[in-house]
């Protein structure tokens, strides 16, 4: 993610870190009037790392905003390089367990009556796995970006000098199904598809579990999730990255058949809570222009202004309003086969520490 040279860092990484390892002392307290913003998790995409220079950036603007907000990077390790590799290999069960400890025992993080959560690409679909497995502390508003709720029907491409990126797309593309596949890809672990639907119901590691598509639900998934006060999906209305890009909006794919959230078993037998949340006006479908992960400013300042801040202050709007967000700054989160959740070198904007990763 790049963002042009003007955008004022609003505060530093040195302030933020001392912030989220602070002493155990509850920032919050039992008022309706309390006006302290409830933290806000990040989760970022495939190829990304907690700590690059674009989620940094992401954590400002969250801060600008609502002043006097916690965010939490979420990382699966401490070490940029280690976390950005395990987004690529690792189990997400096993991934999803480790957050879901960290979160809980966190010390500022774990006296918030609630937590809201911004989840890019990937991690929007992890962020909804510890909305239904955990929620400790619950989630008031989850916003994910160009994620994959519906799952993936094919995997992205490399640049050609990012041999991690290869080799996982390489494994990837023998068998998906495989027990070893399942348990150390990620990204196998939510590809989804319909021509495999059998093979995607036994095998799959993560999706079809907490979309809760197996015969047996889960009655937890369905209640969390209905918990939620904003559920807010943004699809980007050119993305080339994700297949297919309707996946974002939870609508299912099949060729050229595109059947919408509210046409689908999932919605009318509400295996998730989706229904009974679209009921009371949570469900939120929204659009961002460009490919995936090209994010202005302005629509994330528009997002975090509309549904985080504190507790008791709004509800966020109700309507969906899919317009174009075109802003002056612009933030590239690796779009045209860059990683998801990468900055991008365009002309004069910031670019990451980390290379031309994907």
């Amino acid at each position: 993610m790049a963002i042009k040279n003007h955008l004022r860092l609003l505060f530093t990484a040195g302030s933020l870190l001392a912030t989220t390892f602070a002493s155990p002392v509850s920032r919050f307290e039992d008022d309706d009037d309390d006006d302290t913003p409830l933290p806000v998790v990040i989760w970022h995409g495939l190829g990304d790392a907690y700590n690059a220079d674009g989620m940094r950036q992401v954590a400002d603007l969250a801060e600008s905003v609502n002043p006097g907000t916690l965010v939490y990077p979420i990382r699966i390790e401490d070490a940029g390089n280690r976390d950005r590799y395990d987004s690529f290999v690792g189990n997400v069960t096993e991934q999803l367990a480790k957050v879901c400890v960290d979160i809980a025992a966190h010390p500022i993080l774990s006296t918030a009556p609630a937590i809201d959560a911004v989840g890019f690409s990937q991690g929007g679909q992890f962020l909804r796995g510890y909305v239904e497995r955990c929620n400790n502390p619950p989630v008031r508003s989850l916003i994910t970006f160009g994620s994959q709720h519906n799952g993936i029907t094919r995997f992205r491409d490399c640049e050609t000098n990012d041999w991690i990126c290869r080799f996982a797309m390489a494994v990837l593309g023998t068998n998906p199904w495989s027990p070893t596949v399942q348990g150390k890809l990620v990204p196998a672990q939510y590809f989804r598809d319909p021509e495999q639907y059998e093979k995607y119901l036994e095998h799959s590691n993560f999706l079809a579990d907490i979309n809760n598509e197996r015969s047996i639900k889960n009655e937890t998934y369905k209640k969390n999730i209905a918990k939620l006060e904003n559920f807010v999906m943004y699809m980007f209305d050119e993305d080339t990255t994700v297949v297919p890009k309707e996946t974002s909006w939870f609508e299912d794919v099949n060729g050229t058949e595109i059947t919408p959230l509210r046409a689908r078993k999932l919605y009318s037998e509400d295996w998730l809570g989706l229904r009974e949340l679209d009921r009371k006006g949570g469900l939120k479908f929204r659009t961002a222009p460009g490919d995936h992960m090209q994010l202005s400013d302005e629509l994330l300042t528009e997002a975090f202004g509309d549904f985080f801040g504190p507790l008791n202050r709004h509800k966020g709007r109700s309507d969906p309003r899919p317009a174009s967000h075109v802003g002056d700054e612009e933030f590239d989160m690796g779009s045209g086969g860059r990683s998801e959740g990468r900055p991008a070198s365009r002309g004069g904007e910031v670019e990451s520490d980390m290379g031309n990763d994907l």
